[in-house]
Order: C-alpha cells, then sequence, then structure tokens
C-alpha cells in the first residue's frame, strides 16, 4: 500500500518511518509512504502556500493552486490514489472505516493548517474528509501519523501475528484484560483460568470478559 503525504512539516512524519509498525513495514516492502512538502509548489519566491479569507476574519486559508498541483504530481506517479483531507469536519475515524481504507491501494492524505483549506479543494478534489475526534489539534499531520499507523494494522503481514488483530473494537468489543508474570504480585493473581492450559476454556472467559468490559465502559458499542 502506498501513502503520499502532503504537509508543511515534513520532519514531523520521521518518527514513524523510524519507529514502530509503520517502520518495519516500510523496511518489508508492505508500504511505502511519500512526504511532498507543499511549499515545493508554491509560484513565488517567498513560498508562500497561504493568502488572507475573503471576507476577513483570522488565521490564513491555504491556497488551491500549490494544492492542486501537488496532486496533479502525485496522481501522476499513483493514478487511482484516494485523496483524505484531515479536517474536524470529515467523517470519523473508526475501526470499520480503518478496515474499508485498508483495501485501497493508495492514499494520500492533505494535511491542513491554519484555518484550513480553500473551500474550492474540498469540493473539487478530496474524495473524502475523516477526522479523528472532535477536537481541534494544530494541524492534520498528527491525524495523519494515526490514520496511517491504525490503516496499515489492517494491511496483510504487516503485525505478523494474526492474533493481534483481536484487540479493542473487533466485533465491538473492547479486548479482554492480558496478564503478564509475575502470576502473584502485591497479593493481586493472573485468573487461574489462563494458567489451565485449557485454551477452549481460555477463550470462553476471554470473550466474557471483553463483554463484561464492554457494558462497563463502553456500553453504546455494543448498541451497534
Amino acid at each position: 500500500m502506498r501513502f503520499d503525504i502532503i504537509t508543511l512539516f515534513p520532519n514531523m512524519f520521521n518518527i514513524i518511518k523510524g519507529e514502530g509498525v509503520v517502520a518495519r513495514a516500510i523496511k518489508k516492502s508492505y508500504l511505502s509512504v511519500h512526504i511532498w512538502q507543499l511549499r515545493d509548489f508554491s509560484n513565488n519566491k517567498y513560498k508562500n502556500i497561504d493568502d488572507k479569507p475573503y471576507g476577513g476574519g483570522g488565521g490564513m486559508v491555504m491556497q488551491v493552486k500549490p494544492i492542486r498541483d501537488c496532486i496533479h504530481k502525485i496522481k501522476q506517479l499513483s493514478p487511482k490514489t484516494k485523496i483524505i483531507y484531515l479536517s474536524p469536519q470529515g467523517q470519523l475515524l473508526k475501526h470499520k472505516l480503518t478496515k474499508e481504507l485498508s483495501m485501497f491501494g493508495a492514499i494520500t492524505l492533505l494535511c491542513g493548517r491554519y484555518e484550513g483549506v480553500d473551500e474550492r479543494i474540498i469540493n473539487h478534489d478530496i474524495d473524502m474528509e475523516i477526522s479523528i475526534g472532535d477536537y481541534i489539534i494544530s494541524g492534520g499531520e498528527l491525524a495523519a501519523m494515526v490514520l496511517i499507523d491504525t490503516v496499515s494494522r489492517q494491511i496483510p503481514n504487516v503485525l505478523g501475528n494474526i492474533n493481534s488483530l483481536n484487540d479493542s473494537f473487533t466485533n465491538n468489543l473492547l479486548d479482554y484484560p492480558n496478564y503478564t508474570r509475575p502470576r502473584i504480585i502485591d497479593n493481586q493473581k493472573v485468573p487461574e483460568v489462563l494458567l489451565s492450559g485449557h485454551q477452549a476454556n481460555i477463550n470462553i472467559w476471554r470473550i466474557e470478559q471483553s463483554i463484561k468490559k464492554t457494558k462497563k465502559k463502553r456500553k453504546d458499542l455494543l448498541k451497534k
């Protein structure tokens, strides 16, 4: 899978490209991440890509031409890429959507800044707007990294262990409780069923615990 990222801050993506699940997937060629500095598509000597909003107001608005030229360049290399704008006005990123996105061969992520992008980009150049939550962050870069990480986990072979996919939100349930050594610490014991070696009983216990935890912490998931 191919990710293209349009951003004003390319260095922010060094961490996700250099550490963790995404970095390992890149190294094994399960996916690729390509960073595009939007200022490279500016047509003025100051490399500005924004301007004052018509009608007045605070902040600056990212201009159409640099973004459109960058998208055009990306589509020359990846014609079927889906253009996604990270925006608080977008569809909320949930587990089901991450699975759908993982089926695309290529995704381009537009990271907004300032007051956002010119509405003509949203109306004519964007395939989808996605939000990672009902709150405001300084730009789309952090949201893009969240999306890349969660979508990458759905790509075959990226996690290595297929059981790693059975995490919270699978089947609209939270994850079951997990324990590791030591068996007893501060008089707190690991449940006996996990020590039994009886996998069928362990699986039943885990399902029961997932349901119990979901009822306690996220009842809304059980209504879906």
